[in-house]
């Protein structure tokens, strides 16, 4: 597969097989994103892979969270439980959850160029892992902002920000591709002083 291949060709995946990847591939798909672009060589991507019985400790995390952020007040005692029922096994459903993490920086500019190569590193995750034959769903779910869960997973949210998880998985079906915007419509190029739009052709 080569580069162009895989960019235009993956997909967000949200149905998986039920059947685990293989540890030597998880391994070398999240070895060889580290070769993403990164300031100072800081490389400041950390991760915390839950699978097999780990994700039921995982799920109940998220679930509590949920219930912390009043998702579940709207609802009777007995919908709110089967509604975290449905979470559950939703989140157990899916293979992996990789957890994607960073150091805090108290100098902003550090930081912002911190994030930036977590995301960096994280298309090059998904990539490597399309190119494996793997699923990859990059999610900003809520509890990522909950600093209870923050500590609940063993983290410090003073010390460090959580970027994304990653659902991981083989997928069960790849959706359809959706169109893009002409590059047109998004860049300006200025020469000599002059702004205008990029050329069709």
């Amino acid at each position: 597969m080569d580069l162009l291949e895989a960019i235009k060709n993956r997909r967000s995946i949200h149905e998986y097989k039920n059947e685990q990847i293989d540890r030597k591939v998880l391994k070398q798909i999240f070895s060889k994103a580290c070769w993403a672009p990164n300031h100072r060589m800081k490389e400041p991507w950390s991760i915390k892979l839950y699978q097999g019985d780990g994700k039921k400790d995982y799920a109940k995390k998220v679930i509590d969270s949920y219930d912390r952020e009043g998702f579940f007040n709207n609802y009777d005692h007995q919908k709110s439980n089967k509604m975290k029922e449905g979470i559950r096994q939703f989140l157990l459903n899916i293979p992996h959850h990789a957890l994607i993490y960073m150091e805090r920086d108290s100098d902003q500019r550090k930081y912002e160029e911190d994030y930036a190569a977590v995301c960096a590193y994280i298309q090059n995750v998904q990539l490597l892992a399309w190119e494996a034959g793997v699923g990859v769903l990059w999610t900003t779910s809520p509890y990522l902002h909950d600093n209870d869960f923050a500590r609940d997973i063993g983290l410090d949210p003073s010390d460090y920000k959580l970027v994304s998880v990653l659902q991981m998985g083989h997928p069960l079906r790849i959706p359809n591709p959706k169109k893009r915007n002409p590059i047109e419509n998004k860049m300006q190029i200025i020469d000599s002083g002059e702004t205008k739009k990029a050329d069709a052709n």
